[in-house]
């Protein structure tokens, strides 16, 4: 099948590279001449585990190629795929003003049947914005063109995205006609060999579905972070909990970790713009509400912790481990990391942060500053610091050499917002140690 993805971004490239895998072949369109260049000649703009193997292997056999000629990506594929960017506005509120200029842009070019895909996450109801686009572009043009519009939301993890992609839990199709949906469901036949994982239902509800199940996952993680401010003033230690709860089939193990609360892309975003669709619909969302506030505090909850321990945190210099709101990502987007280093600076300590792979990302955000020192190793960034801080849960972080690190280390604490290690081991190597919610 040949197919077009508007827009080379986490979702886009991940798309296009992947349905390219399958034997498909796959034009992708991007406004930036720079990207699609360097696209071109194999360098990929985002790091995710397995995808720059997969975007080579393809584009070296031509079933992947990139592209700024909106003419020549609309009239290549039949299924036009829109994974563009919907930034939040300052209200909360998803910006759709990209994936109704990619709609427009179909409409202007598209010269017989076109199958258009929301890939993008956006609110319900933006099928409908972009088929009423579309109509409007070809009444201007006076042509009578056959077209459909559909939902198809992405699931995809970022650190795991491709194999999300190439094994899906579920492919939901939002559709409002049978062409839609026969076309979508050729084009995922083959990552559902083993058995059916469409989910078919209309546009809107597939539009809901989508944010619904990122507002679940984010109300775990602050229902966690919540329950764990009491454990600490009761005297429990909320890894048991979590054991506890999550063998309950009913709930399981899945983000019932505590921690210094969700960032990314995703997660934050969409639960503003699924908030602001709920008060703009008389409905607001208070648990929603909540989940946000847990969650903006909880990111603090290490400087907090730190405060207690030394007093004023003026003239202190603190390592930190970890820059991305998660392992293997380069994404620093709402990343606790950040509110932390913003928070000490702020009291006027410095920091000295390793990441294996979100540094050049740090660099780029907050660039060259006094009080900010990217190291190349883990215990290069606690050599003289008066603690550490643990913000992401990297691997290369979960059997470190504790000897050296107290021998590096000014004063043997630790911060750790990820509750790493175990407190009793930690404590008889001779380190403080304070995790999240066990006393």
């Amino acid at each position: 099948m040949k197919i077009t993805v508007i827009g080379t971004g986490y979702v886009g490239l991940v798309t296009g590279a992947c349905l390219a895998d399958m034997g498909n072949d796959v034009l992708c369109l991007d406004v930036d001449a720079g990207k699609v260049q360097r696209l071109r000649d194999g360098i990929i703009p985002i790091y995710e585990p397995g995808l720059e193997g997969i975007v080579r292997r393809n584009a070296d056999a031509g079933r992947l190629r990139f592209t700024t000629d909106p003419q020549e990506s609309v009239r290549f594929g039949e299924i036009q795929m829109i994974a563009v960017g919907t930034p939040p506005g300052e209200d909360g509120s998803a910006d759709l003003q990209y994936v109704l200029a990619a709609a427009s842009t179909i409409a202007q070019h598209m010269d017989e049947y076109r199958l258009v895909v929301d890939k993008s996450t956006v609110p319900v109801g933006t099928a409908d914005r972009v088929e009423a686009r579309i109509r409007e572009v070809l009444q201007q043009r006076g042509v009578d063109i056959e077209f459909s519009v559909a939902s198809n939301p992405e699931f995809l993890k970022e650190g795991a995205a491709v194999d999300d992609f190439l094994k899906p839990d579920r492919i939901v199709l939002g559709v409002s006609d049978e062409r839609a949906e026969a076309l979508l469901r050729e084009l995922y036949q083959p990552f559902q060999r083993n058995h059916e994982r469409t989910i078919v239902m209309g546009r809107r509800s597939a539009e809901l579905t989508k944010y619904a199940a990122n507002a679940m996952l984010a109300t775990r993680i602050s229902f966690m972070n919540d329950l764990a401010r009491l454990a600490e003033r009761v005297g429990v230690d909320i890894e048991d909990v979590r054991r506890g709860i999550g063998s309950d089939s009913r709930i399981g193990y899945s983000f019932l970790y505590a921690g210094t609360g969700y960032g990314g892309s995703c997660f934050p975003k969409d639960v503003q713009a699924l908030q602001r669709t709920a008060q703009e619909h008389g409905a607001p969302l208070r648990v929603l509400r909540a989940v946000e506030d847990v969650n903006n505090d909880q990111k603090s909850t290490l400087v907090r912790k730190a405060s207690d321990r030394f007093g004023s945190l003026s003239g202190r210099r603190f390592a930190l481990w970890g820059l991305a709101f998660k392992p293997n990502t380069d994404d620093m987007r709402e990343a606790p990391a950040r509110t932390i280093m913003e928070a000490l600076w702020a009291a006027g300590a410095s920091v000295v942060a390793y990441d294996p792979i979100a540094a050049d990302e740090c660099r780029r955000i907050y660039g060259d500053r006094p009080d900010l020192v990217l190291a190349a190793s883990p215990l290069e960034a606690v050599r003289g610091a008066d603690a550490l801080m643990i913000a992401t849960e990297w691997k290369e972080f979960r059997s470190p050499s504790f000897d050296e690190m107290r021998d590096r280390l000014k004063h043997p604490v630790i911060f750790d917002g990820r509750n790493l290690y175990d407190p009793a081991l930690v404590r008889g190597k001779g380190f403080e140690y304070f995790s999240v919610g066990r006393s």
